[in-house]
């Protein structure tokens, strides 16, 4: 791992913003001062006042690896990520095979050590049939233990009161939870197809999985944490009937947290009509009141952090009719500049933005050494420049296998100009570093 020198940036950490340089060496941030002068490196970059952040840790997305390569790999979507400032992700289990076993486990592993360019962690998933495997877990292998209480089929839809009890009672680590309540769902479903037939409108998409899915099995998992104790982890808010449920505050101490994705915090309801299939996603997006209620959660802490979610699809597959097309959107490459214009328009403080980002996902899943610009931490981080003109998103390329973006025909004032990854330069200035290797993950997060 080679040197870097940046210098003239303007830092974002801990809740102070300042003017400093910085070094790195052996993949380590190893000094921020205000000038560091009389040392030479392998990379030196003039920042000229850019931003400089810890990169996003990304606690939620689906790089469709194994089973689904031709909607995106770990190698092509963690080069999306880096393009856009995330250095560490958490990838879902529900792949094919799904992660529900160990052998599974060790398989992504084995694919991210070989082509990754950001850091990596993984969660487990939870079946009907594997709870003593998910008992049985080291926490430390593991970013956390996904289960979907809806919004999922076969083996990994897991809403049987019995069964949750038990895994709420003994799961080792945090759990993620997907909460829709199906039942809601498929009525609601029902009723629009006699009005519609198989063309149900885009638009219908928050009405068929409303804000009453949601709240029942959001309120039905925040129960069990209670009764049982458990780290839950609510993933993927969309409505602000469900921020009663959670508490103000800081993440440490608490036992139930929450996180929102950036597409809710970035489109309502009225984009359907120009984007249609493109941001159909579980669970939907929602009303404008919706959207300015969780932004509201970010300042306050009822709200925890924020991730992506990032889903890729083909453009293909997101064409056809509704029952047809597939939920989810490709965000990684753009989400940090999206989330920047929160930051221009005054809706959300920098310092804000990085503890969602960075700070508190790092805090929460317990991860060692990363999540702030501290000497001697790895050096995760970016340099975010501000356009003196707003630049639209297709003026440079998408890296994403599917090669589509929700952003399409949105301008953004801010760029990922580099993002370094555990000591090594990934991109800068438009351009991959395809050597790049990043880390595993190291988890201390297991339920105490």
């Amino acid at each position: 791992m080679s040197s870097i020198v940046i210098r003239n940036a303007r830092l974002v950490n801990e809740g102070a913003v300042f003017d400093a340089d910085m070094l790195v060496t052996h993949g380590r941030i190893s000094k921020i001062a205000g000038s560091i002068d009389g040392i030479s490196a392998a990379a030196e970059i003039d920042a000229n006042g850019q931003w400089l952040v810890p990169g996003m840790i990304d606690d939620q997305v689906h790089f469709r690896e194994p089973g689904a390569m031709h909607k995106g790999s770990i190698a092509s979507e963690s080069r999306a990520a880096v393009a856009g400032g995330i250095t560490s992700f958490m990838d879902m289990p529900n792949t094919s095979p799904a992660t529900l076993d160990l052998a599974a486990l060790s398989n992504k592993k084995a694919r991210a050590a070989a082509s990754s360019v950001a850091n990596y962690g993984f969660h487990f998933g939870v079946s009907k049939d594997n709870l003593d495997v998910v008992a049985a877990l080291d926490p430390r292998q593991v970013a956390g233990v996904k289960v979907f209480m809806g919004a999922s089929t076969g083996d990994m839809l897991v809403d049987d009161p019995k069964i949750l009890e038990q895994l709420f009672a003994t799961v080792p680590t945090i759990l993620l939870a997907h909460c829709e309540h199906t039942p809601t769902i498929l009525a609601n479903e029902a009723r629009y197809r006699q009005l519609f037939g198989d063309c149900i409108p885009a638009a219908m998409h928050p009405l068929i999985r409303d804000a009453r899915a949601c709240l029942r099995s959001s309120s039905l998992a925040v129960e069990l944490a209670k009764k049982w104790g458990t780290r839950l982890h609510v993933l993927h808010l969309t409505t602000a009937d469900e921020l009663s449920l959670f508490t103000e505050g800081p993440v440490a101490g608490k036992l139930i947290t929450a996180e929102v994705c950036v597409h809710h915090l970035l489109f309502d309801d009225r984009d359907y009509a120009g984007l249609g299939h493109l941001i159909k996603c579980n669970p939907a997006i929602k009303s404008t009141a919706d959207r300015d209620a969780l932004r509201k959660a970010l300042l306050c802490d009822r709200i925890d952090v924020i991730g992506t979610d990032h889903a890729p699809h083909t453009l293909a597959e997101k064409q056809r009719d509704y029952a047809l097309a597939p939920a989810g959107l490709p965000l990684v490459q753009h989400a940090m500049p999206a989330l920047f214009e929160l930051v221009e328009e005054g809706i959300l403080p920098i310092t804000q933005l990085v503890r969602k980002t960075s700070h508190a996902v790092a805090d929460l899943f317990a991860i060692s050494e990363r999540g702030y610009l501290r000497e001697g931490y790895w050096a995760d981080l970016a340099l975010v420049e501000r356009l003196d003109q707003p630049r639209p998103v297709e003026s440079e390329p998408i890296l994403a296998h599917c090669q589509w973006t929700p952003f399409q025909n949105r301008s953004m004032r801010h760029r990922v100009v580099t993002t370094v990854v555990s000591g090594q330069l990934a991109w800068h200035d438009g351009q991959l570093n395809n050597q790049c290797q990043g880390l595993p993950l190291a988890f201390g997060n297991a339920r105490q």
